[in-house]
């Protein structure tokens, strides 16, 4: 910083430019400001023209030259000129010297546009060094009258009640700079009564006031009240003539052997309690100011004055306080973004790691912008703040999804290629071909949760995976044919029972990234709320602290009017310091009621956020309930199809074996009959063949042959019939008897079910009642703390 200022300011530049009195900014000057980072020390000089004030702010600057001195009757310098240099005593401050144009000078014709310049010096200064000629004396007040018109130039607060101008007065003193009265080219001795005295004697004396009431008495008083009033910190210096006249137009030209020692010793003293004592400017409230809050206060005073507004000191702030907030918004999500960047690898183990990281950066980013922001009305940018960084996060936690997700679905696509390469080439499509492929399947998937760094998506698209591969094992399951029946059945069941087992872990796991998710964006509120609260506390403190120095000020001053015996003035005075604690006390009432009011908005918030909590704890419970019902009737219509196809299956299989049973018997019938019939054949072809040749008896034999025959056939018949009708009975009965089993087992499966989903529903419902207990326990335990 130091080489920047030594590079952007190799001398002074007119910060506030003057043309025929009309002020306006000067841009290079506001951006040299826009630059320092640091505190900024002011001290501002003010006097009459060709009194020698660009000299003093030269050997501030620790030049011999660099603001003009001019070396005429005619002011030379016109405006407001600026030089920044590295603050020599002070670490990491800047010291910002501010040279005004002479005041009183004719040509302008009037003194407003000096009344201005007297205000502004005073107003953006830390340190007001005021520069005159000769002794103090009544003259030399007259021409002091623009601290007299600075209550009709300047105002605190932005309302315009003239009870409120008498508030404005008394508190000047909490954001007036300090007191620093150079008195140039001294001749007399410092002595009061013929005694002597120091400079800040000299001048303390010289502030006493007169008794009496008449005008004369008012007009010798009003601007030492004035002063006194104004400025409870005073310092005077002495210098003596740095050489003879004729040579002051070279003062900067002349060597210091040829200017007079005891001068250059002066100078020294007056330098170096300027670097030791003076403080960097500060707004009310206790707030540093830096390069570009000052180059705020420089365009806000300004335009004031241009618009014919009077310089207030409250808007000022506001408007500071605007541009403030803003930047530290974005200061604080800077923070974040590159903390998060720094210390998040995506995708994380666990939800709870990128919790830990989001919530340490997340307050340290509440922690930055609380400390560079001020006045942040109704809290407007902090919940900005708020809902930025929950955008933030809620971006990091879907990117860490997707990284999740991709990284697990590249793995899967590694890990699974060889049994993917293996069903593409039949190896195991063979029997006990489906032994093989759950032993690799299990394999791989031992091989997978090995592997790092998969994130939270690993289970998820694990069961996905699987699932997208169940028709290819249930085809492999069908196809071997070293399984019965029976064996395959049971693989069915168990394959189911581990789905559904992974789904129930699936949804737990899910059910718990939610509740995480919930107690987050309760917790980041809750840390908004602490620091804001911690904040307000501190601003309290520090209100406090500042009221009581004004009022100690306020009390010494009319201590010491009523030892010197002013009681009018002790007694105005008196009315002062009642206004002052008037004030303290309604800032406090107010800091207070708005304590009381956050208060009540974080308990309200809280309720909110609890009830958000509890509804959607309800409605994670109703949405699990409902998903175990769909699932559990989706099984239940899917074993009851399965048990169905099942028994249609086995009938068709009976049935089949039935007919062809018949068939066979049908075959062995026929066959029979067909015997038979040849025989009967055989039999009439014999009896032809006998009537001819044979007797009686022949005849009657083969009659009864055939009677036989017939009677033979008639058996055989009845036999195939009751045969028929035996199997017919066996089938229905067997039939019967199967489907009784079938539903009897199915039954037992289902309430089975019924009561594994009754259980995990008790379970289910108990973990929510805890929850809920839990939570209205936080609630109280958080109600009692808040009060």
């Amino acid at each position: 910083m130091d080489m920047a200022l030594k590079i952007l300011m190799p001398g002074p530049v007119c910060l506030i430019e003057n043309a025929k009195g009309q002020l306006r900014p000067n841009q290079k000057a506001l951006e040299i400001l826009s630059a320092i980072t640091q505190p900024v020390v002011v001290v501002a000089i003010v006097g009459l023209y060709r009194t020698g004030k660009s000299y003093l702010m030269n050997k501030l600057a620790g030049k011999k030259s660099g603001f003009a001195l001019g070396s005429t009757v005619q002011a030379h310098t016109k405006g407001i000129w600026m030089w920044c240099v590295p603050h020599p005593h002070k670490k990491d401050h800047t010291l910002v010297l501010l040279d005004t144009e002479g005041l009183g000078d004719v040509e302008k014709g009037d003194n407003q546009n000096d009344c201005w310049i007297f205000a502004l010096a005073i107003l953006l200064s830390s340190t007001f060094v005021y520069n005159s000629m000769g002794p103090i004396n009544q003259q030399t007040m007259d021409q002091l009258h623009y601290v007299t018109e600075l209550t009709d130039r300047i105002r605190s607060r932005a309302s315009p009640d003239q009870e409120d101008e008498v508030e404005d007065s008394a508190e000047f003193v909490s954001f007036f700079p300090d007191f620093v009265w150079s008195l140039r080219d001294m001749t007399l001795k410092l002595e009061v009564n013929g005694v002597p005295v120091t400079a800040d004697e000299y001048l303390e004396n010289s502030l006493k006031l007169k008794e009496g009431t008449c005008k004369e008495v008012e007009k010798y008083n009003l601007p030492r009240l004035c002063i006194r009033k104004f400025f409870p910190k005073k310092k005077c210096f002495i210098f003596y003539p740095p050489t003879e006249w004729k040579k002051l137009s070279l003062l900067e030209t002349l060597q210091e052997n040829e200017i007079d020692s005891d001068f250059l010793q002066q100078v020294a003293e007056f330098c170096l309690y300027i670097f030791k004592h003076c403080k960097a400017k500060t707004l009310p409230g206790g707030i540093p100011v830096n390069g570009p809050r000052l180059e705020s206060l420089v365009l806000t005073y300004v335009e004031a004055i241009c618009s014919g507004d009077l310089p207030c000191i409250e808007n000022a702030v506001l408007a500071l306080a605007k541009i403030e907030n803003s930047a530290a918004v974005q200061k604080a999500i800077a923070h974040y973004d590159q903390q998060m960047s720094q210390r998040v690898q995506l995708p994380t183990e666990t939800l709870q790691e990128l919790l830990e990281l989001h919530r340490a950066s997340e307050r340290e980013a509440i922690e930055i912008f609380l400390r560079t922001s001020f006045k942040d009305e109704d809290h407007l940018f902090q919940k900005e703040l708020g809902s930025q960084l929950e955008e933030r996060w809620d971006d990091f936690c879907k990117r860490n999804l997707e990284e999740s997700s991709n990284r697990c679905q590249a793995l899967l696509q590694d890990i699974f290629k060889p049994l993917e390469e293996g069903v593409k080439h039949g190896t195991y499509s063979k029997p006990g071909g489906y032994g093989l492929f759950v032993q690799e399947t299990q394999r791989l998937k031992k091989e997978y949760y090995g592997q790092p760094k998969k994130g939270i998506q690993a289970e998820e698209v694990l069961q996905t995976y699987l699932q997208s591969k169940e028709a290819v094992s249930n085809a492999i399951l069908q196809t071997d044919q070293s399984l019965t029946e029976k064996e395959k059945e049971i693989e069915v069941e168990r394959k189911r029972a581990e789905s559904a087992l992974a789904a129930a872990k699936l949804l737990e796991e899910t059910q718990k990234k939610n509740e995480k998710l919930m107690e987050q964006k309760e917790r980041s509120y809750q840390e908004h709320m602490r620091q804001l609260t911690q904040k307000m506390e501190n601003d309290r403190i520090q209100l406090k602290a500042e009221q009581e120095r004004i009022l100690a000020i306020k009390l010494q001053e009319q201590k010491q009017l009523l030892q010197e015996g002013f009681r009018e003035e002790s007694r105005k005075l008196q009315e002062e310091i009642k206004n002052v604690e008037k004030r303290y006390k309604e800032k406090m009432d107010h800091m207070e009621a708005e304590s009381s009011k956050t208060k009540v908005k974080i308990l309200e918030e809280m309720q909110r956020k609890y009830d958000q909590l509890m509804e959607n704890k309800d409605r994670n419970h109703q949405e699990r309930v409902r998903q175990l019902i769909e699932k559990m009737e989706k099984d239940r219509a899917q074993q009851v199809a399965e048990q169905e196809k099942m028994m249609t299956r086995m009938l068709q299989e009976r049935e089949l074996h039935l007919k062809e049973e018949i068939s066979d018997e049908r075959r062995k019938h026929q066959k029979e009959i067909q015997d038979i019939e040849a025989k009967n054949r055989e039999i009439l072809l014999k009896m032809e063949s006998a009537q001819a040749q044979s007797s009686e008896n022949t005849i009657k034999m083969l009659k009864e042959m055939n009677e036989v025959n017939l009677k033979i056939m008639g058996q055989k018949e009845k036999a195939f019939e009751d045969s028929l009708k035996q199997l017919t009975e066996k089938m229905e009965a067997d039939t019967a008897r199967l489907k009784t089993e079938q539903e009897e087992i199915f039954t037992n499966k289902l309430q089975e079910q019924e009561e594994i989903f009754n259980e995990k529903l008790r379970k289910q419902n108990k973990k929510h009642e805890e929850e809920i207990r839990t939570i209205k326990m936080k609630k109280k335990n958080s109600d009692c703390s808040m009060m």
